[in-house]
C-alpha cells in the first residue's frame, strides 16, 4: 500500500504462497493494517513489514495458528465426571490449571512433578463446594454429584502457555422421572375399551413415546420446560406388550402397561365384548341377527322338505295297495 497516495493491492488472486491467501487478505489504509480473514494452520509463519526506503523491517510477526478440539460431555445430574489431559514430560513440570466459564475462573490446579494440588471450590459462586477432587496420577479433575449449574465450558491450561491444552463442553441433564400410566375412562366411548394416558412432570428436552413390543406407535417431544406432558393410547384390550418410554439425549425411563390398568384380550370368540365404538357394536349385532335368521330359515326349509318327501312315500304306498 501507499498511504500518501491511498493506493493498495492484495496479491491473493494469483498463485503466490501456493494460493493459500486467496480471498482472505484485506488492507486498511487508515490503520496501516493487513487483515487475514478465516485464518488456517497453513497461514502460520513469519510475517515481515518493510518500507521501500529502508532495508530493515519495521516489524516482524510470528503467527502460530493452533487448532484444539472441544470435547462434548453429556452427563446426568447427580453423577460424576472426570476432566483429564495427557501431558508430555516437559509439561509435567508446569502448573496445570482447570478453568470454568466465560471468565475462565481457576477452580483447581496441580503440579505433577512436585505432587502438589489445590481445589478452589469456593469460587464461581461456590457452586463447586465439596464437589471437586484432583488425581495427580491420572492428571484429572473429578466433579462429583454434578448439577445443572455446572454445565458450561472447561479449559485445561498450563503455565507459560496461553492456549488451552484441552477444552470440555459439559451439558448436565436432569435425572428423568419414571412415567406414570393411568386409565382415562372419559376418553372412551364404551366402558369395555381401554384408554390410557402416559404422563411425566417437570421435564425439558425430552420425548415421550408409546411402543407395542418393539414397534413404534406414537411420540411427543418438548424442548422448553413443561410442568406436565402426556400422550394417550386407545386399545380394545391388551394383545401385546405396551410400553411408555421417556428419553433425552443420554438416558431413558420405561413404564409397562399392565393388566391392572387394561384387561387382557380373551379368546377370539369373546372379542365381540371388547370394543370402543357404538357403530361396531351395532354392526356385529346386525350380522349376528342375520346369521341367526338364515339358520332358522334353513332349518324350516329342511323340516318342510322332509315332511313333503314322507307324504309322497305314503301316497305311493297306498296306490300300490
Amino acid at each position: 500500500m501507499n498511504v500518501k497516495k491511498k493506493t493498495k493491492q492484495c496479491y491473493d488472486e494469483d498463485d503466490r504462497a501456493d494460493g493459500r491467501f486467496r480471498d482472505r487478505l484485506q488492507v486498511d489504509i487508515q490503520t496501516v493494517s493487513l487483515i487475514i480473514t478465516d485464518i488456517r494452520i497453513t497461514h502460520s509463519g513469519l510475517y515481515v513489514i518493510t518500507v521501500s526506503s529502508q532495508r530493515r523491517p519495521l516489524k516482524i510477526f510470528n503467527i502460530t495458528v493452533c487448532v484444539f478440539a472441544t470435547e462434548s460431555v453429556s452427563v446426568t445430574e447427580g453423577d460424576s465426571v472426570s476432566l483429564s489431559v495427557s501431558l508430555t514430560l516437559e509439561q509435567r513440570g508446569n502448573k496445570i490449571m482447570w478453568r470454568f466459564g466465560p471468565t475462565e475462573v481457576i477452580i483447581a490446579e496441580m503440579n505433577v512433578k512436585n505432587n502438589t494440588k489445590q481445589c478452589y471450590d469456593d469460587r464461581a459462586d461456590g457452586r463447586f463446594r465439596d464437589r471437586l477432587k484432583l488425581d495427580v496420577q491420572s492428571v484429572s479433575l473429578i466433579i462429583t454429584d454434578i448439577r445443572i449449574t455446572h454445565s458450561g465450558l472447561y479449559n485445561i491450561t498450563i503455565s507459560r502457555q496461553e492456549m488451552p491444552l484441552k477444552r470440555f463442553n459439559i451439558t448436565v441433564y436432569p435425572r428423568l422421572p419414571v412415567p406414570v400410566i393411568s386409565r382415562v375412562s372419559s376418553q372412551c366411548s364404551s366402558s369395555s375399551c381401554c384408554c390410557v394416558l402416559c404422563s411425566v412432570m417437570n421435564v425439558s428436552h425430552v420425548s415421550v413415546s408409546w411402543y407395542k413390543g418393539k414397534s413404534f406407535l406414537s411420540s411427543i417431544s418438548v424442548s422448553e420446560h413443561r410442568d406436565i406432558i402426556s400422550i394417550s393410547l386407545h386399545l380394545e384390550c391388551l394383545d401385546d406388550s405396551y410400553t411408555c418410554v421417556l428419553n433425552n439425549s443420554i438416558t431413558n425411563q420405561t413404564q409397562h402397561l399392565n393388566t391392572d390398568v387394561c384387561h387382557k384380550c380373551s379368546a377370539p370368540s369373546a372379542e365381540f365384548y371388547c370394543c370402543c365404538g357404538f357403530t361396531e357394536v351395532v354392526i356385529r349385532l346386525v350380522v349376528s341377527a342375520l346369521v341367526g335368521v338364515a339358520a332358522v330359515a334353513v332349518l324350516v326349509y329342511d323340516i318342510r322338505s322332509r315332511r313333503d318327501e314322507q307324504k309322497k312315500r305314503s301316497d305311493t304306498q297306498l296306490n300300490d295297495k
